[in-house]
């Protein structure tokens, strides 16, 4: 039978650009059960073909699931998944990842997942695929997990700056040893830190390790990307609701004279009153050129102070496809178009976590840049036509 040049055209595998990989990153601060965690769910069946990158080897015991070692400091473990330690540059080892993937010495890579050190801001790490023109392409950041020592929570959150941060900037917050709060009967101070980690970080969903809730599904789906069908759940990953029942509860209570007193004998915004968490919405479309304007004047006079911002964008110049926004500090994601809105609600919306940026600050700088009428204040043409009228927005006004 004579093959015809369709035949072999049929032959030849599909080519085309790769769905990216999800990347997780776990932090919290020293003694907050890091190792204990990740020993466990890489024992799970949905942590098969995970490539696990840890700051320290030996600070993880693995040495029960080694089989052999491979090269570029990788090593394949017994439940299927990879491990690999930063013996130099993070970029290398994810480089090296996708290398032994493209090349077939890797079938699959469902996941990768990056353990910080305890003392560590996560934000650099997420800076290093975030700025990385080639990894930003083939990895898609899914969810930062912080890891909180129910034991010791409040005190390290009262004490150290680098703690508040990484609760701060978290999808999934994990409560680690609540089975030891138990045995002491100190449940008025699990209380306590529970809505300690809520004002941090009103949008994070709280897992209870004790109770088998952190498991792979919970702790690394936080909705801005889904494997199965590729369309991110922007509703899931922004839980915007919780930012704004926060703020709507800080105000009643302000409204009120209410000041909140726990029983560990401080208020609750005794520590944390420079770290601030809200949400923006309008129901306006934003300009492309507005949008763009608005994020890198925000960045460049202030990006150390945001310690993370997403959100999703009605964009007047195509209102039925909207942009999903992704940034931590001065660095943001690449904007992704999404095919259509995942939800009913049309809005723009974005949730912000800041250090030391009042909220009224921001409010005022985007409802400017999205077209609000405000008295005083220069409409997005304005600041367009004539950069001086932006310098008022350089320096944060206290509300």
């Amino acid at each position: 039978m004579t093959r015809t040049p369709a035949d072999e055209t049929t032959d030849k595998p599909q080519r085309g650009p790769k769905p990216p990989i999800p990347l997780s990153v776990i932090t919290g601060f020293l003694g907050s059960g890091k190792t204990t965690l990740l020993n466990r769910i890489l024992k799970d069946p949905a942590m098969a073909d995970t490539a696990v990158i840890i700051n320290e080897f030996g600070e993880i015991g693995l040495d029960h699931l080694l089989v052999d070692q491979a090269s570029d400091g990788i090593l394949e473990l017994s439940s299927g998944c990879l491990c690999c330690t930063i013996r130099g540059d993070l970029v290398t080892t994810l480089e090296n990842l996708l290398r032994r993937l493209d090349n077939g010495r890797m079938d699959r890579l469902a996941r990768v997942v990056i353990e910080t050190t305890g003392l560590a801001d996560p934000a650099p790490i997420l800076h290093t695929v975030m700025l990385h023109p080639y990894l930003v392409m083939r990895y898609r950041l899914e969810s930062v997990v912080t890891l909180v020592d129910a034991v010791n929570g409040l005190e390290t959150l009262d004490t150290h700056e680098e703690a508040r941060r990484q609760v701060a900037v978290a999808d999934r917050l994990v409560l680690t040893k609540t089975d030891l709060i138990e045995a002491q009967g100190a449940h008025e101070g699990l209380t306590a830190l529970k809505e300690r980690l809520a004002h941090l970080n009103p949008g994070a969903r709280l897992l209870d390790t004790q109770a088998g809730e952190a498991t792979p599904d919970r702790l690394f789906d936080a909705g801005l990307y889904n494997p199965e069908t590729k369309i991110p759940d922007v509703a899931k990953w922004l839980n915007a609701q919780a930012y704004e029942a926060a703020h709507d509860h800080d105000h009643a209570d302000h409204d009120h004279g209410q000041r909140h007193h726990h029983g560990h004998g401080h208020d609750v915004n005794r520590h944390d009153d420079k770290i601030r968490a809200f949400t923006l919405s309008t129901d306006r479309p934003v300009s492309a050129s507005a949008l763009e304007m608005f994020l890198d004047l925000l960045r460049s006079a202030h990006g150390s102070k945001l310690l993370r911002v997403k959100g999703i964008v009605c964009l007047a110049e195509d209102p039925d496809r909207p942009v999903v926004i992704h940034g931590v500090q001065h660095v943001f994601h690449p904007p992704a178009t999404l095919e259509g809105w995942p939800d009913q609600d049309h809005r723009t919306r974005m949730v912000f976590i800041t250090y030391d940026l009042p909220e009224g600050f921001v409010r005022k700088m985007f409802e400017a840049f999205s077209g609000a009428l405000l008295p005083d204040t220069p409409d997005a043409k304005a600041m367009t036509e004539n950069p001086l009228a932006i310098s008022g927005f350089t320096s944060p006004i206290r509300n």
